[in-house]
């Protein structure tokens, strides 16, 4: 019994420290601008346990670190969704795109094609 007592706890304390306090990842985010960046690092830190979010206009990265133990990348990828910007997985609902600065819509071809120029 003491020996399955044991084998519990080492295996719920493993489990505990799988989770990473200062996790990376890199995610692409639709945008088009600055405006857009400072609004999908707005709504990355937003979600609880996000430290740090950096998303780059050329590349669409959004360089993130983030509590594991506080949240998830599903969580940090719908608080952007939230505030209308598309990641792979999860789209940003018509309402909320529809909702952004008129020069901020990214869907857009023509509004992408004059943001061309002021990324070189």
């Amino acid at each position: 019994m003491k020996k399955i007592v044991f084998v519990l706890i080492v295996l719920v304390g493993s489990v505990t420290f799988a989770q990473n306090k200062n996790a990376k990842a890199t995610i692409e985010v639709d945008g088009v601008c600055n405006m857009c960046k400072e609004r999908i690092e707005k709504a990355a830190i937003k979600a609880k346990g996000v430290k740090v979010a950096n998303w780059d206009v050329n590349t669409h990265e959004l360089k993130l670190i983030y509590d594991e133990r506080k949240t998830s990348m599903k969580a940090i990828k719908q608080s952007i969704a939230d505030a209308g910007h598309d990641t792979k997985e999860i789209k940003a609902t018509d309402e909320a795109y529809h909702s952004l600065h008129k020069c901020c819509l990214y869907r857009d071809e023509a509004v992408r094609d004059d943001h061309k120029d002021d990324k070189q």
